[in-house]
């Protein structure tokens, strides 16, 4: 059974403890916002992986007390990538695996080859234009969401290199949908993933620790995905 460190008990960290044992997995020891690296520090048992869903300002302390207890992370948490250098220099210095991903859906991930496709597709034609447009809860932080700015650099790198129009709202409950739009003079691609329930990212997190445990380097999602379709 995978031993997991679970940081952050939120809504995300709550559901991650939750599903679990559906993983083979087991929550060691739950260490909230409040306690931070020191109880990380203090951990008196034996962790195989950590899954983190906190805030985007702990992301660096945390890694920090991971990699001096040579734990290997899986991060769940968005918008701390301006400290992304520092993190994944500690990583590499301490040795230990991280896969750090903006959503944790496999759907999604399909979504975006797809959108990949279609950005190559329409480069070469200036007359079309590009948005991207994400909704989530009123409770999410960052705005554009991480996902968001995957789906944008993805379109970037597929050599689609003109302005892509990116808005947000912030309403209710809705769990997460994101929508890539292409419009010419006479025709509109829309392509969408829509979340259901934030289950999905839980079990995406999960998943993706069990398959991280006694490797090192840093991953993305695209490594799970290939290895799993190997």
């Amino acid at each position: 059974m995978t031993r997991v460190l679970l940081i952050g008990h939120g809504r995300m960290g709550r559901l991650v403890e939750q599903l679990a044992p559906d993983y083979g997995c087991r929550v060691i020891q739950v260490v909230t916002h409040a306690g931070g690296p020191e109880a990380i520090d203090a951990l008196d048992q034996p962790v195989d992986v950590a899954i983190d869903f906190t805030i985007a300002d702990a992301v660096p302390e945390t890694v920090a007390a991971l990699a001096r207890r040579r734990i290997s992370v899986v991060i769940g948490t968005t918008g701390w990538q301006t400290d992304e250098p520092r993190v994944r220099a500690l990583a590499a210095a301490a040795g230990i695996g991280v896969l750090a991903a903006s959503n944790f859906s496999i759907g999604l991930h399909v979504f975006r080859r797809a959108v990949q496709a279609a950005a190559a597709g329409f480069a070469p034609d200036a007359g079309i234009g590009a948005w991207i447009h994400e909704a989530h809860h009123v409770h999410k932080k960052d705005a554009p969401s991480g996902t968001a700015l995957t789906l944008r650099e993805s379109m970037v790198t597929a050599g689609y290199d003109r302005a892509i129009d990116l808005s947000s709202t912030r309403a209710g409950a809705i769990p997460g949908t994101h929508t890539v739009g292409f419009d010419g003079v006479s025709e509109t691609v829309t392509l969408t993933h829509t979340v259901r329930d934030r289950a999905v990212f839980a079990r995406g997190a999960l998943a993706c620790a069990v398959w991280l445990v006694g490797r090192t380097g840093w991953f993305g999602m695209d490594d799970y995905l290939e290895d799993r379709n190997a």
